[in-house]
């Protein structure tokens, strides 16, 4: 809303262990080359610990938002973090209840891009495995 100012973003973790540092997350990225254009798909164990989070922050109003921003060694890096506006040109789907928004700049890059979360003894945290993305680097951080 005009005016206000928004409140702060809530980062959450994205990735999986590295096997080159054991504190270290890594980026989980498609070796395939194929371009899905349907946009993001969120597996029913991401939805629910989305859906968690939420009814932690006790808010129904936020959406995840996805994005892809300049940066790191490959040059782009995904941002996963609750959002309660909506830009002109957002991508909206609903998962279960939980809304899932896409900035129309980021959209092209996340086509058929499937976010995960997974809780086990050796990881925890959202992973994307994402068909458009042709590399990552070695600290996994980013994709090209």
């Amino acid at each position: 809303m005009p005016g206000m100012n928004p409140r702060p973003r809530r980062l959450l973790p994205v990735g999986k262990q590295s096997p080159y540092n054991p504190g270290e997350k890594q980026m989980s990225v498609s070796d395939e080359k194929t371009t899905v254009s349907d946009g993001i798909l969120l597996s029913d164990a991401a939805a629910a610990k989305v859906k968690a989070l939420l009814d932690q922050e006790g808010r129904d109003d936020l959406a995840l938002r996805v994005a892809v921003q300049p940066g790191g060694c490959s040059g782009l890096r995904y941002q996963l973090f609750f959002d309660e506006r909506s830009l002109d040109g957002d991508v909206v789907k609903d998962f279960n209840g939980v809304k899932v928004v896409t900035d129309r700049m980021s959209a092209p890059y996340l086509g058929g891009a499937s976010i995960d979360f997974v809780d086990t003894i050796e990881k925890q945290g959202f992973t994307i495995d994402n068909p458009n993305a042709t590399g990552s680097c070695a600290c996994g951080d980013s994709f090209s």
